[in-house]
């Protein structure tokens, strides 16, 4: 490793860093120093809108039309370049500022390649989520390697360039240099909250794409870091919120756990009606059954807030009935605050009336931090793919195949003998979606007119995807109605696909409008209507006669008044709700804990070890409900397991003792424990260990004397 770092350091030369021609260069830059450093500021800037735009004339067209954020971003280099004036090698200094903007410059538009957000703080905390997904590879491992090896060059020539490069010995004393520096430091808040409360930029950004494009990278990717939480709002107090709350009386609950129905809420992973995209040609009907259901069930449009990426928004939206609105750019909250604080949910409002309280995902436990934001919603159990034994998967082998989430629903509501709420998250839509050939006869025929070959396959990829989906909600709604219980069920798009629509390609005009449909057996009156994610729950137990909540009974409160989401007279006093609930002092709980967090249990089957046999060196450990993700350990220690199937693990039988201790744990990312088997002790059987014609165990028929 030392010899290849060498090699690769060896390309940059002292005798270049140090010559002549380098200095000649520094000096003269030097005697402009001040000027020449927002000039290059703004070059930087350019290339990096550049990059991010993916266009050279867009990156022209957001310098003329975007003047004022061009310059603010610029001055957000120039603000570190400054710190030049502070040190003796100045050149090193502005390189190493110019590299790590670049950087993020460049990630950024890697990022944007594959998905609608832009990079901001939240990707850097969800690193540890996306490398569990299994297309989450913006680049091949080829450009990976390749992308550290030239990172890790200029890196080398930047530390050369340090040791080896200009130095200066200022005429200016430092105290002065500091005062100099530090002055711009400090004006740099105030020229920003001038520039916000001005309009000339924006503090919130509705669309988080386009504000970036509007404002630029450099300022997006500021506001995610200093823009997090909710902002407490002007008036904030416990006479205001027990106002609001007064104000708020829908009356009392009518509907109990006993005359109440089971609520089946479902995300449709990026669930778009090919219908309502203006460019796009089918067969046949993809979707016939969803649109049955639309036809003859309560249903409508429903207005999330994100496009493309960040499902956990929209989640977040409908399972508290809170708004993303206030939070910072691209925050998710369920990987900000409630890391640490609980968070009022239908959850907890359904469980106080004695509902049983579930969520069913076949993806990772851990993903957008789920298990602790649930827990901190008051859920009772998380089934997650871990504790699933997973085994098809969709044609990209990207994702599980959705059909295991029905029995798995089944399987949750028969763990009690209460009604139920079960919140089941779907994958089998997730993208991205390929730009090429896959499907060699689809079943549905699609024409995307105006588009290119890539975005053809694309869009021929995702709507039979999207056929298979329909397939899936008759299924599953199959399954809830053979159960003969009262059910509401309400399924929603949590946000459209990332395929680069705009506000112009679909027939609402709004590609932050998704379509939401609902089902029941019960005779609930068909009423349609357009929704807010974060109404959308709060208006369904409404009309099954739940009033309990502080944010349900607001919501219910503004739906029945005519109120429209999202304009001020809505939005202003759910803001002081949510700050009073999440970061203020409770004042709507008199500043009790109302809603505690869960000690939600993963999974709803036992892990069972039943027997263990050797056989061949290895160590065969069978029982029920194993998984790909279930991990044996002897003594507490890990050990590398090979997943023969649902029943059978195996693990290598060489440094086994006799008395050793056999768990069998379903792990999470970072070795999350999620369920642990029963314990079974290992006993060394001489006999069976040198009998080199000792039957396979796992052949049917083989009954060997057991443990």
């Amino acid at each position: 490793m030392k010899k290849f770092v060498s090699k690769l350091a060896s390309i940059f030369k002292p005798r270049f860093i140090g010559s002549e021609k380098l200095r000649a260069f520094s000096d003269r830059f030097e005697r402009f120093a001040i000027p020449g450093q927002y000039i290059l500021a703004l070059v930087l800037v350019f290339i990096l809108e550049w990059m991010s735009r993916h266009s050279f004339v867009s990156a022209c067209g957001f310098v003329r039309y975007h003047f004022i954020p061009y310059l603010y971003n610029a001055f957000i280099i120039f603000v570190f370049y400054s710190i030049a004036f502070l040190v003796p090698f100045r050149l090193a200094w502005r390189a190493f500022v110019s590299f790590i903007f670049f950087l993020l410059g460049l990630t950024n538009s890697i990022i944007l390649a594959n998905r609608v957000s832009p990079f901001g703080l939240t990707d850097i905390d969800m690193i540890g989520d996306l490398l569990t997904m299994k297309n989450s590879k913006y680049m091949s491992t080829g450009q990976i390697l390749f992308m550290i090896i030239i990172v890790l060059i200029v890196f080398l020539g930047i530390i050369r360039l340090f040791i080896h490069g200009p130095r200066y010995k200022s005429k200016r004393k430092f105290f002065i240099r500091l005062i100099a520096t530090a002055a711009v430091i400090a004006v740099f808040w105030p020229a920003t909250l001038f520039l916000q409360r001005t309009g000339l930029m924006a503090s919130y950004f509705g669309n988080l794409a386009q504000g970036y494009l509007d404002y630029g990278y450099l300022y997006g990717f500021e506001t995610s870091i200093v823009g997090r939480g909710i902002k407490k709002p002007i008036g904030y107090s416990k006479a205001k919120i027990k106002s609001i709350i007064a104000s708020d009386d829908n009356g009392k609950t009518t509907m109990t756990e006993k005359t109440g129905p089971n609520i089946i809420i479902v995300l449709l992973e990026s669930y778009f009606d090919p219908s309502e995209c203006k460019y796009i040609e089918t067969s046949e009907d993809p979707i016939p059954y969803f649109h049955e259901l639309e036809e003859n069930y309560s249903s409508g449009h429903l207005k999330v807030p994100v496009v493309g990426a960040g499902t956990c928004n929209t989640e977040f939206e409908v399972l508290t009935g809170m708004s993303c609105s206030f939070f910072g750019p691209g925050e998710y909250p369920q990987k900000t605050v409630l890391k640490k604080n609980d968070c009022e949910s239908i959850a907890d409002i359904l469980d106080n009336m004695n509902y049983g309280t579930h969520v069913v995902h076949n993806n990772g436990g851990n993903f957008y931090s789920r298990k602790n934001a649930f827990s901190q919603m008051g859920f009772d159990t998380f089934t997650c793919k871990e504790t699933l034994d997973i085994t098809d998967y969709t044609p990209l082998k990207s994702w599980p195949t959705d059909d295991i989430l029905i029995d798995a629903t089944k399987d949750a509501m028969d763990s009690t003998k209460t009604k139920d709420l079960v919140y089941t998250i779907t994958v089998g839509t997730h993208g991205a979606y390929p730009g090429y050939k896959v499907l060699d006869d689809p079943a549905i025929k699609v024409k995307a007119k105006g588009q290119t070959e890539e975005k053809q396959y694309m869009w021929e990829y995702y709507i039979n995807q999207l056929h298979t989906m329909d397939q899936w909600i008759h299924d599953y709604i199959d399954m809830l109605n053979s159960r003969n219980e009262d059910t509401l069920v309400i399924m929603f798009g949590d946000h459209l696909p990332t395929m680069g629509l705009t506000n112009q390609d679909v027939t609402t005009g709004d590609i932050f409008k998704t379509k939401y449909i609902t089902w029941n057996n019960f005779g609930m009156k068909k009423q349609d209507q357009d929704l807010a994610s974060y109404q959308l729950v709060s208006e369904y137990l409404g009309r099954l006669g739940v009033h309990d909540g502080t944010i349900v009974n607001y919501n219910q409160k503004k739906i029945s008044e005519g109120v429209k989401y999202g304009t001020n007279a809505y939005m202003d006093n759910l803001h002081q709700l949510q700050y009073d609930l999440l970061y203020g002092k409770r004042y709507a709980y008199n500043g009790k804990d109302k809603y505690p967090a869960s000690d939600i249990v993963m999974g709803i089957k036992d892990v069972t070890i039943n027997r263990m046999y050797l056989f061949n060196g290895q160590l065969h450990i069978y029982g029920d409900n194993f998984s790909k993700w279930s991990k044996v350990y002897v003594n507490g220690k890990k050990q590398d397991t090979g997943y023969k199937s649902g029943q059978c693990l195996t693990i290598d039988a060489s440094e086994l003792k006799d008395g050793d201790k056999i768990v069998v744990n379903q792990l999470g990312s970072n070795d999350t424990i999620f369920r642990t088997s029963n314990s079974m002790t290992f006993h060394d059987p001489e006999l069976t260990k040198n009998n080199k014609d000792a039957k396979d165990p796992t052949q049917e028929g083989y009954e060997p004397a057991g443990y």
